[in-house]
């Protein structure tokens, strides 16, 4: 005869819980263990295995992971059921599909009554045609559809289908080289014009200052570029005509004989952004046999070094770049040279000269001695200022 107790075990499906609440009941009933002395008497030492065996049950019996997340695709619905199509369907059978659903379904189309569509409204027929919207993007892509049905099939790696999903949707959709390429070519634009309108703006002052004014127009009357004819006639232009010409005549003499350094040079095509990543294999090229032959040269050969090799030095010493380098005065470069700078230990001792000169400048600068007197007795909070 069965016991009472009985009536309590669990049937397939049931929760974790209620096949606990059995078997603590079948192992602590008296009923179960009259008669099963031995049973009876190691029932609290296998208390914990009984456990573990309702618990391996209850896994088991929980159901099968789904591979429909809500938020994923087309959530709960399967994406080819929504078209009405097979997985096997091609490109053509999911476009065809997509065009029949779209006429019915799209809020321009739909009439409420139609037959077959009786009990859609606005509203639901509004959301299935979304639905079938994100059926078809989901199907009409190769790997989007390939990411779909892998998911179909392994629907226990479920942080996996998460990951594939947001990352197409993230994914921008055009090529990022042709964004990098239109980025790379907006800013060497923007470089050539920001050059070329510093280079114009040197030229503009160096029109209006007297030394190279005069010097340029010297060198137009030798040419003969400024020799007046006598213009009778149509052909006879007024004066601002002829100061205008002489003006532009002077401009083009400083243009072609001055040469500007530093920031407000002539802009060159091969110092853009985009010159400079199209030649820097050729520039990383010239460079590593450069390096290679300072190397050979002057380490392993022990050659002395010349005029260009000892400037070059000073001007790593300076810290200072080629442009910055070249707008110095010839003299001064060569007063370099002269005191023998491309040494280590002459360069540290002209450095330190230089830094007490300019202390000393500071201190007997009568700028410098109001600052100090100002900063002493008023401070930076009074906007009095005291003149010596």
């Amino acid at each position: 005869m069965r016991p009472a107790t009985a009536e309590a075990e669990p049937r397939a499906g049931s929760s974790v819980l209620a096949a606990a609440s059995w078997t603590e009941e079948m192992v602590l009933c008296p009923e179960w263990s009259r008669g099963c002395g031995r049973f009876a008497g190691r029932s609290r030492a296998m208390k914990p295995w009984w456990r573990l065996a309702v618990l391996l049950v209850s896994v088991a019996s929980m159901p099968t992971v789904t591979a429909l997340v809500e938020g994923l695709y087309c959530g709960t619905e399967v994406c080819y059921d929504v078209l009405g199509v097979s997985r096997e369907a091609s490109k053509v059978e999911i476009a065809r599909a997509y065009r029949q659903l779209a006429r019915r379904y799209h809020p321009d189309h739909f009439r409420p009554g139609e037959p077959g569509l009786e009990r859609e409204t606005t509203d639901s027929a509004q959301k299935r045609f979304l639905l079938i919207v994100t059926a078809y993007e989901t199907l009409k892509d190769e790997d989007t559809r390939r990411d779909y049905d892998y998911m179909l099939d392994h629907p226990e790696e479920y942080y996996q289908h998460y990951y594939a999903y947001y990352r197409r949707q993230l994914t921008p959709k055009v090529d990022v080289r042709i964004v990098i390429l239109v980025t790379i070519c907006a800013i060497s634009i923007f470089q050539y014009y920001s050059w070329h309108s510093s280079y114009n703006e040197a030229i503009n002052y160096l029109v209006t200052v007297p030394k190279y004014r005069i010097q340029a127009t010297e060198i137009a009357k030798q040419q003969g570029l400024l020799n007046r004819t006598k213009e009778k006639g149509k052909n006879r232009r007024s004066k601002e005509e002829i100061r205008e010409q002489e003006e532009e005549v002077i401009r083009d003499i400083i243009k072609n004989k001055i040469d500007i350094k530093g920031g407000y040079q002539k802009p060159n095509l091969s110092d853009i952004l985009l010159c400079q990543i199209v030649l820097f294999p050729y520039y990383l090229t010239n460079y590593v046999a450069w390096y290679v032959s300072w190397i050979y040269r002057f380490t392993i050969c022990r050659e002395e070094y010349g005029d260009e090799e000892k400037l070059y030095i000073i001007r790593r010493y300076m810290k200072m770049s080629q442009p910055q380098f070249d707008s110095l005065d010839e003299n001064t470069r060569q007063s370099f040279l002269e005191k023998h700078l491309w040494i280590k230990e002459n360069y540290e001792t002209y450095k330190k000269e230089q830094e007490e000169q300019m202390k000393v400048k500071m201190a007997t600068d009568p700028r410098m001695k109001r600052y100090r007197r100002w900063m002493k007795n008023e401070g930076p909070g009074r906007l009095t200022f005291i003149d010596e």
